[in-house]
């Protein structure tokens, strides 16, 4: 019976000694962080953000080749955005571009961006920053409008629907660069 006792009392010592070896790795283990799912930020598109109000698109007359656009760009937003191009089906090239004062003469050129502050606005003016629509594809009759296409720095457009005005140029000399 000594056999037998001694048999099971090992049995026993073995079971107890491999449930605290599997506690004891069990504790060893640390403990798992909670799951923290991210928040979904949410960022407004700047096409959103920004409105354009009163556009319009200088009328030419026929054989023209070029005209601009105008218009004021609001922003609603806290974030500054930037106009990065702009298109139209009425121009085989559409450019942004400023006017700036060299010796007294106003000269044009083209620029890479037309920013909207936050919370603020961009005139887009004769002999100010303006739209420029080069090669005219059609003739631009004061009474109809014209799409055009702005994009933004985060890839978003809006088509901003302008009326074609007849305006009168700027006074002084101008030279397009």
């Amino acid at each position: 019976m000594k056999p037998l006792l001694r048999a099971a009392l090992l049995g026993v010592l073995i079971s107890v000694t491999t449930a605290c070896q599997a506690e004891s790795e069990t504790a060893k283990k640390p403990a798992e962080a909670p799951q923290v799912q991210a928040a979904a930020v949410t960022v407004a598109k700047a096409a959103d953000a920004v409105k354009a109000e009163n556009p319009f698109v200088r009328a030419v007359p026929p054989g023209q080749p070029n005209s601009a656009a105008f218009m004021v760009l609001s922003n609603g937003s806290a974030v500054a955005h930037q106009v990065v191009s702009a298109t139209s089906p009425v121009a085989n090239t559409v450019e942004l571009h400023t006017h700036t004062n060299n010796n007294g003469v106003m000269e044009m050129r083209q620029i890479p961006q037309i920013d909207v502050p936050a919370n603020g606005k961009a005139e887009l003016a004769p002999g100010g920053l303006h739209i420029m629509l080069i090669e005219l594809r059609q003739e631009l009759k004061a009474g109809e409008s014209v799409a055009v296409t702005l994009t933004f720095e985060d890839g978003s457009t809006t088509v901003v629907d302008a009326p074609i005005k007849e305006v009168t140029p700027p006074m002084g000399g101008m030279k397009h660069h």
